[in-house]
């Protein structure tokens, strides 16, 4: 398949130019993450359907969230060795297959094969498109690469959860009509990659094989900042995508699919909104202060879980939203101006590995728990937890501030 895909060059002079390409990179990241929030407003559909249990809805989740990782560890350095364009093509080819299965659905064993090829198809579009924007920008500006990832990845997750919404409560078939609009959109995005130029001039034979995280020794104090706010702000993300419409739905006393979805589209938009207003904050500063609102959204939300406040929620979820865009972008942009040319994929794996352990790893235990614990109570636990990481990022932050040289 990879001999095949790397055979089919496209002609120089139907060959995309490199800022289209670099468009197309970041379409793949915010399509990837509006992939994987569509399921989420149809959840209910097919519990009503098929019947089966918030256990098992977990499990659905979990195959997807350690498809990612899965393949982020086995497969996440390839780009690196056998270009960004056919890795791109395979995992965007993954994902229309993906999309056709949940199509074709009529039992929860279907869920389970498209949520797994999705998940594993994610991790390689995520490592390789990743890769390609560093690669593709025409100055090789880490930190205008940074804010286009973050800002990409909030707004995809947010556009997914309140497309499919609409989708469901306001037209026909919305067990099909969501993803009639991803395979569309998919392909638009397969046969621009077709076109694409190459990136990657040298090339090494396909390894596939378990990789530890592969983080050159000066690039591990801005990842360590890095990992610990994507695991504060992303574990958000996943809580809310996992357990957020069922507050909704509890605070606001409706089951209206657009409405059960503004918490998840307040948090995720103002997320995007906040890394293009705060895009020149220092990036340290940004991580720093970033936390700080992040802890304190966290805090109003477990505050509105308690009090049964729907107000509450939407003011937390603002804050909080605004504090995972900007620590998410002030980490990002750190990560990314020190990241050696030749190690972009992997650490960029290992950056995305990091960040969906984050989503999937608190969403499938909220989602474990919830039943004996009930709602409110496990968004109290969870939402003080990434609070407190939340803060340890802030003094994270602070301890690696460049410092002015002493006069000699």
């Amino acid at each position: 398949m990879t001999a095949l895909l790397a055979s089919a060059r496209p002609s120089a002079r139907r060959r995309l130019s490199p800022p289209a390409a670099y468009v197309l990179a970041a379409s793949v990241i915010g399509l990837a993450l509006f992939a994987s929030a569509t399921p989420s407003p149809l959840y209910g559909i097919y519990r009503a359907m098929w019947g089966f249990t918030p256990v098992v809805l977990t499990l659905v989740y979990a195959t997807y969230a350690f498809g990612v990782l899965i393949s982020l560890i086995v497969a996440g350095h390839v780009s690196d060795d056998i270009g960004r364009r056919p890795v791109l093509l395979l995992a965007l080819g993954a994902l229309m297959l993906s999309t056709g299965l949940f199509m074709a659905a009529d039992s929860v064993g279907w869920l389970f094969a498209a949520r797994g090829l999705q998940g594993l198809a994610t991790g390689l579009a995520l490592s390789a498109a990743s890769a390609a924007l560093l690669d593709l920008h025409p100055r090789r500006d880490a930190g205008a690469v940074g804010l286009t990832n973050g800002v990409v990845s909030a707004a995809g997750m947010g556009l997914g959860v309140l497309a499919s919404a609409a989708i469901v409560e306001l037209l026909p078939a919305p067990r099909i009509l969501p993803y009639v609009l991803l395979l569309v959109l998919f392909g638009a995005c397969f046969a621009a990659a077709w076109w694409m130029p190459e990136p990657v001039t040298s090339r090494s034979p396909l390894r596939l094989s378990p990789q530890r995280l592969n983080v050159p020794a000066v690039v591990r104090g801005p990842f360590i900042l890095a990992a610990l706010a994507v695991i504060s702000s992303w574990s958000v993300g996943g809580l809310f995508l996992s357990l957020g419409p069922q507050l909704s739905a509890s605070l606001f006393h409706t089951s209206n699919h657009l409405v059960t979805a503004i918490s998840v589209f307040a948090l995720a938009g103002t997320g995007a909104v906040a890394q293009l207003t705060f895009a020149r904050t220092v990036p340290w500063a940004g991580a720093a202060a970033g936390s700080i609102a992040l802890a304190i959204g966290m805090l109003l939300i477990v505050a509105a879980a308690t009090t049964a406040s729907s107000g509450l929620l939407l003011l937390g979820a603002l804050i909080a939203g605004a504090g995972f865009g900007v620590a998410f972008l002030g980490a990002l942009r750190t990560l990314s101006a020190v990241i050696p040319a030749e190690h972009r994929a992997s650490v960029m794996s290992a950056f995305y590995l990091v960040a969906y352990a984050s989503l999937s790893l608190p969403a499938v235990l909220a989602g474990a728990v919830v039943t004996t614990l009930g709602l409110r109570p496990t968004f109290e636990i969870f939402g003080v937890a990434v609070a407190t990481i939340a803060l340890a990022v802030t003094v994270q932050a602070w301890r690696v501030r460049p410092r002015p040289a002493m006069d000699a």
